[in-house]
């Protein structure tokens, strides 16, 4: 499984949310291109970039942010937040991402996603994330009562060719993935999946690679408050994971 460190962005710093709240948010950097350094000088060769306040005003909002980051490191960079429309995905494209992240806008208009998957293929990531097992949208502040496996299956069947899926209940929390859900969801599609929510020390870890030998589908995950935390280092997860 690959390891994406995560830096999330809002107002300019790296920051993480409990469980999708933006009224509980602890920054960690005041620079996130820091945090990408460290990442990277650790050994990560993925990177999981978020623009929280994209995600939430429904456009990119640190185009800037991004552009640094990707200018400070060879890793291959994933961005999602707020791309909802052809020119927002182009400019993310433009400021250094390898791939984009497609929440929202995945289900709200599929000509879009359509337009998306047949200009960029596999550099389009579809995040389908959840509470209690049905989808959430708008920067996950806007429940759906979508089941998320059958939205998985659905948006497969569209083209997708690379999945994200978070539970928001766990995210932060550092308590654990949630894994019936996870497998739930991968054994949907036969498409990568990208875990995220819960990662709290290294045994987590473990049992999502094991977890990866059932589900080969099972491709990454996601870890941000574990590893700014210091919960353990990126090598020591890279090495979990293998």
């Amino acid at each position: 499984m690959i390891l994406y460190p995560a830096i999330d962005i809002r107002g300019g710093k790296a920051v993480r949310l409990l469980q999708g709240d933006y009224e509980r948010e602890t920054t960690y950097d005041a620079d996130p291109v820091d945090a990408a350094r460290r990442w990277a000088n650790e050994g990560a060769k993925f990177l999981h970039v978020v623009d929280l306040d994209g995600a939430k005003a429904g456009a990119p909002r640190n185009l800037e942010h991004i552009r640094r980051i990707a200018a400070a490191v060879e890793c291959t960079i994933q961005v999602g937040g707020g791309i909802r429309e052809p020119d927002s995905l182009e400019a993310v494209f433009e400021a250094g991402a390898d791939r984009v992240v497609i929440g929202t806008a995945a289900l709200r208009d599929p000509e879009f996603l359509e337009e998306a998957l047949a200009a960029h293929g596999d550099r389009v990531v579809v995040s389908v994330d959840a509470r209690g097992g049905a989808v959430s949208l708008s920067g996950w502040t806007e429940r759906t009562g979508r089941d998320v496996a059958d939205t998985v299956a659905d948006l497969e069947e569209r083209g997708v060719r690379r999945f994200l899926c978070t539970e928001i209940e766990v995210d932060g929390t550092l308590q654990g993935p949630a894994l019936e859900e996870l497998t739930r969801i991968a054994a949907r599609t036969s498409a990568p999946v990208i875990a995220s929510g819960g990662v709290g020390d290294v045994s987590d870890l473990h049992v999502l690679a094991l977890e990866a030998e059932s589900h080969e589908n099972l491709e990454g995950v996601i870890v941000g408050r574990a590893l700014y935390e210091k919960k353990f280092t990126v090598e020591q997860a890279i090495k979990a994971l293998r």
